[in-house]
């Protein structure tokens, strides 16, 4: 039996929204915090891996981080590292201080863009117990020479206009999250935006837009950085056909974490959300829980 109840916390003035699952015979479990990757929402099957792991009988905390889905911040769809790391610091106060879990067993989990943030912020709280990076977003150099010349051309002069917005008060200009090749998109990999579809629930409502000026700043986040300062055990799963957040990045900062743990697919980036991949994936990671955490 799996409890799910809505749960709010403050995050520097701003409301941060999610969910808690709770495994209803387990006494002050270890609590894994989830939250999405470029420009994601709780929706988009997080729901799924917070379900598995309340069954194998941790607590699950899932957020939106502000300005995306049910959390507060104007103007929408603004995607700011340094507030997302400010959102999961706050997250993981929130667990602690919840009495139903065990604030000693706070395990940070991180898929695509949020997968890097779990690096620098595991790096700068020393008293996570454990790390789970799924098909992270490790160096930016390496994601925006994947992308290729063009669209990062396109994807600046998309950062400048919007910029210049917000110097000027006005509102932000949005490009797609995802798009097929070609498109001026975030993510245009082949394949990409068909597989971005399995993600969304059936009833919709949720703008797939980002605020350009987020690409300004993309190249220079490069989170693998932190791997060397990692002393918890660090779960790093990688998909070796990945052409949104490349594979070898990863695969050097896994051997970098003095602790880390490298599992490889031969899967795309999108396949490890959905079935038949999803089933592996999470249960590399409820095992990588039971090692570990208890």
């Amino acid at each position: 039996m799996i409890d799910k109840k809505n749960i709010q916390f403050s995050s520097h003035g701003s409301t941060c929204r999610g969910w808690l699952f709770r495994p209803s015979q387990t006494e002050n479990p270890p609590c894994i915090i989830l939250a999405h990757g470029f420009c994601g929402v709780k929706e988009m099957r997080l729901d799924a891996y917070a379900e598995r792991f309340a069954r194998a009988g941790y607590c699950a905390l899932v957020f939106d981080y502000r300005h995306f889905g049910a959390s507060d911040g104007e103007p929408r769809q603004v995607l700011d590292i340094k507030k997302q790391h400010q959102d999961w610091h706050a997250a993981i106060a929130c667990a602690r201080a919840l009495p139903i879990v065990d604030p000693q067993k706070i395990v940070t989990w991180g898929t695509s863009f949020s997968g890097g943030h779990v690096f620098a912020v595991a790096a700068k709280d020393r008293d996570i117990a454990a790390v789970i990076s799924q098909v992270p977003h490790i160096n930016g150099f390496a994601t925006a020479r994947t992308v290729g010349l063009v669209p990062n051309i396109r994807l600046g002069a998309a950062a400048l206009r919007d910029l210049v917005n917000k110097v000027l008060g006005r509102s932000p200009h949005y490009v797609p999250a995802f798009g097929r090749p070609g498109d001026l998109a975030a993510m245009t990999a082949p394949g990409a935006y068909e597989a971005s579809r399995k993600l969304y629930p059936n009833r919709g409502g949720f703008s797939e837009n980002v605020a350009a000026r987020i690409f300004l700043s993309l190249i220079r986040y490069s989170p693998g950085k932190f791997a060397a300062k990692l002393k918890v055990p660090h779960l790093i799963q990688v998909a070796l056909k990945d052409k949104t957040t490349p594979p070898k990045p990863a695969i050097k900062a896994a051997n970098r974490a003095p602790r880390g743990e490298l599992i490889a697919y031969d899967v795309d980036h999108f396949d490890v959300y959905v079935q038949p991949d999803f089933e592996q994936t999470v249960t590399d990671q409820v095992n990588f829980l039971k090692k570990h955490i208890g």
